[in-house]
């Protein structure tokens, strides 16, 4: 975005929409943001989670006692991968190996199983750095429990480097029914995902973003608004901003003359 076009749409902040589920935290940096500028910040979820039946997943033809290991990406991951196994009545074997994402999906596997009796690989945060700890397990015999839409990055690696793997769908990620919110508007909508953006469009086909200011986390999400034609008004993570609270700051202060 051109300096011009962004200041013929710099108009002040009166209201945000963040298209995620209310935070738990008091502690948030949303509801510090709000306070400190006094600004009015709602929270929507504009994607949901629903199962895939155990009919459906049949199709699929995945025996999961055939595997060796199993890669988790995230806690929805692990939630309908043993709701799937027990709508099935399959028991884990007691020495199947869990490769995490990160250090708190690892932690969330507690909820299912006796953690300290399994072997668990951790990755610190990252698809790359799973894929460091996969690396040293070739061998193994993955399933990799995901969404109807999952990233490339680790399916990709087992494909190319002739890894001996299974990708089940377990769960779908569908927009949610935003139809309350078509006469309502705010000054800034807040998007963490491309599926966030898919159910802006797929809710509202008609939608015109005039001088609605659009706020984006990450490449792939500024890539997806982007292709629908939306005028990206703030972007993060960003050198001085590394967080979506710490760019809407930014921009209010500047939108608000603070």
């Amino acid at each position: 975005m051109s300096n011009s076009t962004f200041e013929e749409r710099l108009n002040p902040v009166k209201s945000i929409l963040v298209s995620q589920p209310k935070p738990a935290d008091p502690k948030s940096p949303y509801y510090a943001l709000a306070k400190k500028y006094g600004i009015k910040i709602d929270f929507r979820p504009f994607i949901q989670v629903d199962p895939i039946a155990a009919k459906e997943f049949r199709k699929q033809k995945i025996d999961i006692l055939k595997h060796t290991a199993i890669i988790f990406t995230s806690r929805n991951a692990v939630d309908h991968f043993f709701a799937i196994c027990k709508d099935l009545k399959i028991e884990v074997p007691a020495d199947m190996k869990y490769f995490c994402i990160s250090e708190q999906t690892a932690y969330y596997l507690q909820k299912y199983i006796v953690v300290r009796k399994r072997k668990i690989f951790t990755g610190s945060k990252t698809a790359q750095d799973l894929i460091e700890i996969l690396k040293k397990h070739k061998n193994e015999k993955y399933l990799f429990p995901c969404s109807n839409i999952r990233k490339e990055d680790i399916p990709a690696y087992l494909e190319e480097n002739g890894y001996n793997y299974s990708e089940a769908v377990i769960y779908e990620t569908v927009a949610s029914d935003l139809s309350d919110l078509d006469d309502v508007t705010y000054d800034i909508l807040a998007f963490y995902s491309p599926s966030g953006i898919n159910s802006l469009l797929v809710n509202f086909p008609e939608f015109k973003q005039n001088n609605t200011r659009i706020a984006v986390f990450g490449p792939t999400t500024a890539k997806a608004a982007k292709d629908a034609d939306l005028i990206i008004d703030i972007e993060a993570p960003q050198p001085n901003a590394p967080s979506m609270t710490g760019a809407l700051e930014l921009y209010i202060k500047k939108a608000n003359n603070l």
